[in-house]
């Protein structure tokens, strides 16, 4: 059937909660196209030949394919396009970075907006979902004899998991927390990635045969020789970045002040977004979250949603610079965060309890660019002010746990605490143990690691084969 093609050079605008409403729950953000909108938006891809959108997907999909069977109305067909390269696109449809990514490449992008890439992957990987009947069951593959197992189960293992499985890999996934889906379940928050979404994803994993054992903390319960020597061929460690950093200033141990990562940790594994839940965390009226990247703007839309009357976003750098998603920046900002950009904490003050009343910070300037090439932050003498807060989020980046790397000698780390790979292969410094995600690169993006999941089951299974 063909279509005329959609000109208009600004994207299909797509349905949000109003900012006043949801600013106060924690109910999805964005709603998502209906089928109209969605073919609407698909008739404004151009079908390139060269297919620039695709160079750059970490995990290569397809995207004109995909596109074309949504302007035709087939969402199914496109879903199963979409499952071919890429294991969880409900999740990358919600969370992936697609303006820095597919979307940059994006012609339509040239004289207007591109196309809107991630909402027609989201809208199809959702659609899937409601209509399960019009799935044909996953076939379990045959199995191939081998046993492969997995470390960790965000992003990075489970896509690994995934791709192996479908070759017909036993796959046995260690999860140390009792839930799996990593940062998917205990980083981004409720209202832009529902948890009910990423379990469905794992239980499509679970149906392809993977098994997934949580409560077990590799480097204590079990070491990754001894998964070894338990018939295990090969070990994927994809462990994340969970240990958080802090700035090593005064009043950093005053009670009130968290890591990002344990203040999303307690909100999502700990329900405190559903009201039957009596979670242990600070009912804050005021708070000041330290950072400009996404996990900020998750940890300061979050307070909000706890009911804080006061939240601020306290970055050294200007809004130029800031590393967070524009989408993420519009979302806080309509919802009445108020960012203090060009200034930086010097103390955490507190009461004779020992709780927070504030934040000493000064005001900073851009001088010359340093090795990021983004212009460096200089203090203006004389310039401290106090803001007054009783919780302070400390959200300045994460480094990988060195439970793994302290535990299995073979495994070289670098400075950073991360793993070290070859990076046309993801093995590590130890025959047979392969790593991905954040673990070797740091804190980075979600559709990042599931990339480097990918590329490491196959070289794992180009392992297996030359051993055999």
């Amino acid at each position: 059937m063909s279509v005329k093609p959609n000109m208009q050079p600004e994207k299909t605008p797509v349905t949000e909660q109003d900012p006043k409403v949801r600013a106060r729950n924690f109910k999805e953000v964005c709603l998502g196209y209906t089928e109209e909108e969605a073919v609407n938006e698909a008739t404004r891809c151009l079908n390139c030949k060269n297919r620039p959108c695709v160079s750059g997907c970490p995990v290569s999909v397809k995207i004109p394919d995909f596109i074309a069977k949504v302007k035709d109305g087939d969402f199914i067909g496109a879903y199963k396009v979409i499952r071919d390269t890429n294991s969880l696109p409900a999740v990358s449809g919600r969370v992936c970075p697609q303006e820095r990514q597919c979307e940059s490449k994006c012609v339509r992008g040239i004289k207007g907006e591109p196309v809107a890439i991630g909402r027609l992957e989201r809208f199809c990987a959702d659609y899937a979902m409601k209509h399960p009947e019009l799935l044909e069951k996953d076939e379990k593959p045959a199995s191939n004899g081998h046993k492969i197992a997995v470390v960790g189960a965000g992003p990075a293992s489970l896509t690994c998991a995934g791709d192996l499985a479908k070759l017909g890999y036993k796959v046995t996934v260690f999860e140390a927390f009792h839930t799996a889906g990593g940062v998917l379940m205990y980083g981004i928050p409720e209202f832009r990635l529902p948890k009910a979404i990423v379990q469905k994803e794992i239980d499509g994993l679970k149906e392809l045969g993977v098994e997934i054992m949580t409560n077990m903390v590799i480097g204590k319960v079990l070491s990754i020789d001894e998964i070894m020597e338990d018939g295990y061929e090969a070990v994927f460690v994809g462990s994340g970045a969970g240990l958080p950093r802090f700035m090593g200033i005064e009043g950093e141990a005053l009670v009130g002040v968290y890591s990002a990562n344990e203040y999303l940790t307690r909100i999502n594994l700990m329900k405190a977004y559903l009201d039957d839940y009596d979670t242990p965390i600070r009912k804050s009226k005021s708070v000041a979250v330290v950072g400009g990247g996404n996990v900020a703007m998750d940890a300061a839309r979050s307070a909000m949603r706890l009911g804080a009357e006061k939240v601020y976003i306290v970055y050294r750098r200007s809004m130029d610079e800031l590393p967070a998603r524009k989408e993420e920046v519009h979302h806080a900002m309509e919802e009445g965060i108020e960012f203090m950009l060009l200034n930086n904490p010097t103390k955490v003050l507190g009461d004779e309890n020992g709780n927070v009343t504030g934040i000493e910070c000064v005001k900073m300037e851009l001088g010359e660019p340093d090795a990021s090439g983004r212009r460096r932050p200089v203090e203006i003498p004389g310039s401290e002010f106090v803001l007054d807060v009783d919780t302070v989020i400390m959200s300045i980046g994460t480094s990988p746990n060195p439970l793994i790397r302290s535990t299995t000698p073979g495994v070289e780390a670098n400075k950073h605490g991360c793993l070290i790979v070859n990076e046309e292969t993801n093995q590590t410094t130890k025959e047979g143990v392969y790593a991905g995600g954040d673990a070797v690169t740091g804190a980075a993006t979600v559709i990042l690691a599931m990339g480097a999941g990918k590329k490491a089951a196959a070289s794992i299974d180009e392992y297996i084969k030359s051993k055999n």
